[in-house]
């Protein structure tokens, strides 16, 4: 079976909207658009190369499919060869070599693919998609990058609907800048106890 892997950036207080700059999600009058760029250093660009290195397909919601497919096709990268399925009730421009509409019942449909033989299908950015995903149990491993920054307001990683989880830590790693690199797999049931 194939894992759905979601590799976000993440804020102390849980925001992952707009880590890239003005301009890339506004929307509810989001204005700290760009919070990662000064702490991305080279610790990280080696990370973010390591885990984007295929064999991997993307599972992507369609605000960040439009921001992805307006920007790789132009430049040279390895995620031009993924196959990019794509979630959204409306009609999405395929000129993007491998683009795959997912429409209809996007959770018995991701199910589907998830059965299919072929690499990981990593999930990046995709807020609402994310919540879907959380909600119905089909996130397999988180990669997460979390900064030493708190915002107070914008889209979060952890939204209405998701369901109690318990995951493992498999990897972890510290960059000069302060970020925490943290890779966690799905194990099971919340364990309850007391003290």
């Amino acid at each position: 079976m194939r894992k759905v892997v979601v590799l976000t950036f993440v804020t102390l207080d849980g925001v992952m909207q707009a880590p890239g700059g003005k301009g890339e999600d506004p929307s509810d009058g989001f204005d700290l658009e760009g919070w990662t760029v000064v702490y991305f250093d080279e610790t990280l660009g080696e990370v973010m190369g390591q885990q984007m290195t295929p064999p991997f397909d993307l599972l992507l919601g369609r605000k960040t499919y439009d921001i992805f497919a307006a920007y790789w096709p132009h430049h040279e990268s390895p995620i031009n060869q993924a196959k990019k399925y794509v979630v959204t009730h409306e009609t999405v421009n395929t000129d993007w070599e491998g683009t795959v509409p997912i429409k209809g019942d996007v959770v018995a449909e991701i199910k589907r693919i998830k059965q299919l033989a072929g690499p990981m299908l990593q999930v990046h950015g995709s807020q609402q998609l994310i919540q879907t995903l959380l909600a119905h149990d089909l996130v397999d491993e988180l990669w997460l990058k979390i900064f030493p920054v708190t915002l107070g307001k914008g889209k979060r990683l952890w939204g209405e609907g998701t369901i109690p989880a318990a995951f493992k830590l498999t990897a972890s790693k510290i960059t000069p800048s302060g970020v925490i690199i943290a890779s966690y797999t799905r194990e099971g049931e919340v364990k309850l106890g007391s003290f």
